[in-house]
């Protein structure tokens, strides 16, 4: 049985002789300490090439004393989601994890890659209702590489994990205490990425060599590629990911546009384009997803006496049918060679982001991208404010879009508060824009709808076309409120 855990920790890497600090007022009014030793060996799973590592995904089988089982590590933003299986009798992959990662694998053969033993020393901090508050383990790591029976290393390090009754500001109270005793957060993003290093086999450890702007533009991107990667692993477990791959899909593609100068153009362009074809396709999903919710919350502010006839499973029963159309157009790409290009061209941007000359300026260069950005923005929807012409307004929607992303992108160097409200400047223009967006092509859906019901028997379109009237009044505010953000 497959289950999910969300995991947020940090690492520290130690010395041999590193004494644990004491973790007594840490400890919740109530609480208590529970210590424990367990002996743990972890067989990490992976292509020939490293696929999985190189887009921070980790997978093994763990046996031993405690949380034994088949884990497939996911990152998802500061956190992991952990997917686990029991370990069964066999070190066979189970089917259910193999469907999981068969996309992020390129459609690779997946075996051993390494093999890790693990003395952990543990400290768990419960509250007075034995609920976790953090755990703290003391890790003394033992890694082989496959095909190489020798010791390949030896080391230390202590992880600082959030419990459900945890919370960021105590990890970061915990950690100070480990690093004023000399603790140095990790710069290995997992312990198999750290016992491939030392083989010379790892592909995640990023470039710690990078200026200001080249690790917050490929910080930046890393994180997008994340959602777009973990996006990949929901949607073949059956959950629906689409929104937040296509929102990494457009902050992708934003900062390609915005920031061209600091990166390739070729593969800029080549990229970006294999990212629009597979956000079309996925942006067909979620236009239903949107109209649905969109008339089901507009029939129930309409009078009972004003639906006339089945309205509401005419919508439903046609934008689902759709919707699942569309969906299998996507499940059918993602097992396709195009689709795998674009993965594994993503996994090379990052770890290695094809930067230009002009990312080693300093982080000036980014505040200019921005406020190029910013400018072109307000010049489009002041231009498209005064007309009728909904392309115009379409326009502004992008060139707003790409504003508040490269505002969000800049905050490492323009500092999060100042950052945030540009940010929140433009996501304002982008709901307005994105209302008119949304009227434009609902009204058009409901006029097929309202087609399709007035000559079927026993429906009318008349709701359609008191919806469809509805839509239209919603795009002429949409567009008057544009006009008063452009004149603010």
């Amino acid at each position: 049985m497959v289950s999910t855990q969300r995991e947020r920790e940090d690492k520290y890497e130690v010395g041999l002789e590193f004494v644990l600090p004491d973790l007594e007022d840490v400890i919740p009014r109530g609480g208590r300490v529970e210590q424990a030793t367990v002996n743990l060996s972890s067989v990490y799973y992976d292509t020939a090439d490293r696929d999985l590592l190189r887009q921070h995904l980790t997978f093994r089988r763990r046996t031993g004393d405690a949380d034994v089982g088949w884990h497939l590590k996911v990152p998802a933003d500061k956190d992991r989601t952990e997917i686990r299986m029991p370990p069964g009798e066999s070190d066979t992959i189970p089917d259910e994890l193999a469907t999981l990662i068969v996309g992020v694998a390129l459609g690779k053969s997946v075996h051993p890659v390494a093999t890790l033993t693990t003395v952990r020393r543990m400290q768990r901090v419960l509250d007075s209702d034995d609920r976790l508050v953090a755990e703290v383990a003391d890790d003394r790591v033992r890694g082989t590489v496959a095909g190489d029976r020798a010791v390949v290393s030896e080391w230390r390090e202590v992880e600082v994990e959030a419990g459900d009754a945890g919370s960021e500001k105590l990890l970061g109270k915990i950690g100070k205490r480990l690093t004023l005793r000399g603790a140095k957060p990790s710069r290995y993003p997992s312990k198999l990425s750290r016992v491939l290093s030392t083989a010379q086999l790892a592909v995640d450890g990023g470039d710690t060599s990078r200026g200001t702007t080249e690790s917050v533009l490929a910080g930046y991107l890393d994180a997008q590629a994340q959602a777009i990667v973990a996006g990949d692993v929901w949607l073949r477990r059956g959950l629906d990911p689409v929104h937040p791959t296509l929102v990494g899909i457009r902050r992708f593609c934003s900062t390609l546009r915005v920031f061209t100068r600091l990166l390739e153009p070729t593969a800029a362009t080549e990229l970006a384009a294999e990212l629009s074809w597979y956000a079309g396709l996925l942006g067909e999903v979620r236009d239903r997803q949107v109209q649905r919710a969109r008339f089901t919350d507009a029939l129930a502010d309409l009078p009972s006496e004003l639906v006339m006839g089945p309205v509401a499973a005419r919508i439903e029963s046609d934008l689902i049918a759709e919707q699942q159309h569309h969906l299998q157009d996507v499940m059918a790409t993602v097992d396709g060679d195009r689709y795998r290009a674009l993965l594994a061209a993503l996994a090379r941007w990052r770890t290695n982001p094809p930067l230009t000359a002009a990312a080693a300026d300093g982080p000036r260069v980014i505040e200019r991208a921005l406020r190029k950005a910013e400018r072109k923005a307000h010049s489009r929807v002041a231009t498209a404010a005064v007309g009728t012409d909904d392309t115009a307004l379409h326009r502004a929607l992008e060139a707003a879009t790409r504003a508040r992303y490269a505002a969000e992108l800049a905050a490492p160097v323009l500092g999060k508060k100042t950052a945030k409200k540009k940010a929140a400047h433009f996501e304002k223009m982008q709901k307005v824009l994105g209302e008119h967006r949304d009227s434009v092509v609902a009204a058009e859906t409901l006029r097929t709808l309202g087609a399709r019901a007035g000559t079927t028997s026993g429906e009318n379109g008349f709701t359609f076309g008191l919806l469809y009237g509805l839509e239209l009044e919603r795009a002429r505010q949409a567009r008057e409120d544009a006009a008063q953000l452009a004149a603010d």
